[in-house]
């Protein structure tokens, strides 16, 4: 428990308090941005893969109580969870999106807020939200309550720490695109600020999730030792 607790912490912690605030752009003034992108992303794998070997180890130790188990009813939530969660993580991917590593220039572009830029200015990470709130709906155990629940507060909170660095580094810019776009996802168009153009998104995107989401059901009891189907 102690190593999963601690994998979890670093993982969400490295991100909320480096990435995205004034300790990130101090490091990287000092070092170098490609530096600092370098030394983060080998910080992010071994958390990744710390937490990913600590889950492994905890889910059969004897202290891995569960509090509730999977129902029919939760069983069925998950799935629609899961497919909303890996449109958005798939669409969220391949949409130039300012929000994103690396993409900043997308805000250079008249028609930036299209597709599911409408929707959310975060896709991938409210897809990441949505994948961690399932998983702890059908996951009632210690182990599992750790991991999904550190995922789901690192996507949620992760949000608001990418506006604020983007904010700081494109000024008026990144203001202006903010103001037409929102951060949790349908607010803009519930407000008025944007109108919602499925056409947009792509169809192909939406078919390449609808594979990989086909392909997750599955096989996810190949590889990750579960059933998702029954």
């Amino acid at each position: 428990m102690t190593s999963l607790l601690a994998a979890a912490a670093f993982f969400v912690l490295l991100h909320l308090l480096v990435s995205g605030t004034r300790v990130r752009d101090a490091i990287a003034g000092k070092i170098g941005d490609g530096p600092y992108m370098g030394l983060f992303s080998l910080a992010s794998i071994a958390g990744l893969a710390w937490l990913g070997f600590g889950y492994a180890a905890a889910r059969t130790a004897p202290w891995n109580a569960a509090y509730w188990d999977i129902t029919p009813a939760t069983r069925h939530i998950q799935l629609g969870l899961m497919l909303i969660a890996v449109i958005f993580i798939v669409v969220g991917l391949t949409t130039p999106n300012p929000t994103s590593v690396k993409q900043e220039g997308a805000l250079e572009r008249p028609d930036v807020v299209k597709g599911m830029l409408r929707i959310t200015r975060h896709p991938f990470l409210w897809g990441v939200a949505l994948w961690g709130l399932g998983h702890l709906i059908v996951n009632g155990d210690r182990a599992g309550i750790v991991l999904f629940a550190a995922m789901l507060i690192l996507a949620l909170f992760g949000t608001a720490s990418i506006d604020a660095k983007r904010k700081r580094a494109l000024g008026p810019s990144w203001d202006a695109f903010a103001a037409q776009t929102s951060n949790i996802p349908f607010a803009a168009i519930l407000a008025g600020r944007q109108s919602l153009k499925i056409g947009e998104i792509g169809w192909w995107r939406i078919a390449v999730a609808l594979v990989i989401y086909a392909a997750l059901a599955f096989g996810h009891p190949y590889l990750f030792g579960a059933p998702a189907l029954s």
